[in-house]
């Protein structure tokens, strides 16, 4: 009668056996789901993490106000131990300016000055000569002049002679030795010097420019050796050497004869002066 009734009801016998295939298919759609412990580990850590966080920068900020106090502590250290050391040297400097005053200033010097005689103490000291004396000065000269005269030889001597002879042969010999000097020759000053010619370009003759040159002939001057000198666009100089007396050449004369040759010679220029 009981199996009967439940035929007759409507229940669902075997939904378990659904609820397997469907919970099946999803795994295998979606893959395994998570167990209810996995749901709370997961829980757990998301709600863990904020926590930890916030002690961690809880510890950090701890750290650095405790940092930050020492630090102060230094620098109030640091000030007290600068202004005692400020105090310090300010004590030195005021001892030291009271020990070593400052010098005085340097006093000027005055030589004394000598005392002048009036010119009336002068006076006295001046004695004019009396008559006494000059009378005795006046006797004096006359025996002199007498004993001159007895000393004089009337008839003359031999050593007169002899000195007139020393003394005619002396003129004869500074006569002789002036003739002998004046007859030598003098040193002669020389120079020699070391002219540059410079032509106009370089298709000038440079052979009829040291002919021309060359050409020039004073008394006192001497030409030496010369040689071609590049100075570039390929033109040269006339690089001569010659030797000049100083009293009868001078270096003005010799560069106006030279620039006469104004279709060869457009300069002359003096490269080296040397005395010998």
């Amino acid at each position: 009668m009981a199996a009967s009734f439940l035929m007759h009801e409507k229940i669902w016998f075997d939904k378990f056996k659904y609820d397997d295939a469907e919970k099946r298919y999803y795994e295998q759609k979606n893959g395994p789901a998570a167990s209810p412990s996995c749901h709370q580990s997961v829980s757990s850590t998301s709600a863990a993490g904020p926590a930890g966080d916030q002690s961690e920068l809880v510890t950090r900020i701890a750290t650095l106000e405790a940092e930050n106090q020492n630090l102060r502590c230094v620098v109030t250290d640091l000030q007290l131990a600068i202004s005692r050391l400020e105090n310090r040297l300010s004590l030195l400097e005021k001892s030291s300016t009271s020990h070593h005053p400052s010098p005085p200033p340097p006093t000027q010097h005055v030589t004394p000055m000598k005392k002048v005689e009036p010119l009336t103490h002068l006076s006295r000291k001046v004695e004019l000569p009396s008559a006494s004396s000059t009378r005795k000065a006046e006797s004096a000269a006359a025996a002199a002049a007498d004993e001159d005269d007895d000393d004089i030889d009337l008839f003359g001597s031999d050593e007169e002679e002899e000195d007139q002879e020393a003394a005619r042969v002396r003129e004869e010999r500074l006569k002789q030795y002036a003739e002998k000097k004046s007859k030598k020759p003098g040193l002669i000053a020389k120079s020699s010097i070391l002219l540059d010619v410079k032509p106009w370009d370089d298709e000038t003759d440079m052979a009829k420019m040291e002919e021309c040159v060359r050409s020039v002939q004073m008394d006192g001057l001497v030409w030496g050796a010369s040689k071609l000198v590049p100075v570039g666009y390929g033109i040269n100089k006339l690089q001569i050497q010659c030797v000049v007396e100083d009293d009868k050449v001078g270096t003005d004369i010799l560069e106006e004869e030279i620039t006469k040759f104004e279709d060869y010679v457009q300069s002359v220029d003096i490269a080296a002066f040397n005395k010998i």
